[in-house]
């Protein structure tokens, strides 16, 4: 999301300008995503661009035809749409509707009918992000493109919500400053780049 101020947003997507159309996700829609499966597919088709059924269940190891229902679930959600003109009647692509999503968990915090929806959801959102640093750790890369990544982690900050939301949006707005335009042509040796970035408060544990 995206889709990404922190305001409690984890998927919240910060775009090139100009900026996508940005939904803010309901009770349905998040039902509608909040599926391991389903937010697998989201997240390859987000990243990798337009695929088919069989093309991701290669890649998933699931059943086309399961894959195939998960997205037509997605579809009627609005998450993705058919890309027309490209394929046929028996193999249909898939691709990300280029709207931004934004989910705010205070929105569900007095919802019990979907708490286990927004539990599915951050969860699987968690894993995803774990998963992309495991992956980069693991894969050979050389030594320029490792040592421009980063993994870093800061724990000694005190600052109040107004402080942090603060922080947050200077920080997205130096991301903003080096996302290239839609049509700007990348370098050669330009490779597709993930951010992820986490801040959140930690209550204190006082020694017993």
């Amino acid at each position: 999301m995206p889709e990404e101020p922190e305001r409690e947003a984890p998927e919240r997507e910060h775009t090139r300008q100009p900026a996508k159309p940005e939904r803010r996700i309901d009770a349905r829609s998040l039902r509608g995503l909040a599926h391991p499966l389903r937010m697998r597919i989201f997240e390859l088709l987000s990243l990798d661009g337009p695929a088919t059924a069989t093309g991701l269940s290669e890649r998933l190891g699931e059943n086309t035809g399961t894959v195939s229902w998960h997205l037509r679930h997605l579809a009627e959600h609005g998450f993705i749409e058919e890309e027309t003109g490209r394929g046929t009647k028996r193999e249909r692509w898939w691709r990300r509707v280029r709207t931004a999503n934004r989910l705010e968990t205070a929105d569900f915090r007095d919802d019990p009918d979907s708490r286990g929806a927004l539990s599915v959801y951050l969860h699987e959102l968690t894993q995803q992000h774990f998963g992309r640093v495991t992956h980069y750790f693991t894969e050979e890369w050389d030594d320029r493109w490792r040592n421009a990544g980063t993994v870093s982690d800061w724990s000694n900050l005190r600052l109040t919500p107004d402080q942090l939301a603060a922080l947050n949006a200077d920080l997205m707005a130096v991301i903003a400053r080096h996302t290239p335009a839609p049509d700007a042509e990348p370098a050669p040796d330009a490779l597709p780049v993930v951010v992820q970035l986490q801040s959140f408060p930690r209550k204190e544990r006082g020694s017993a």
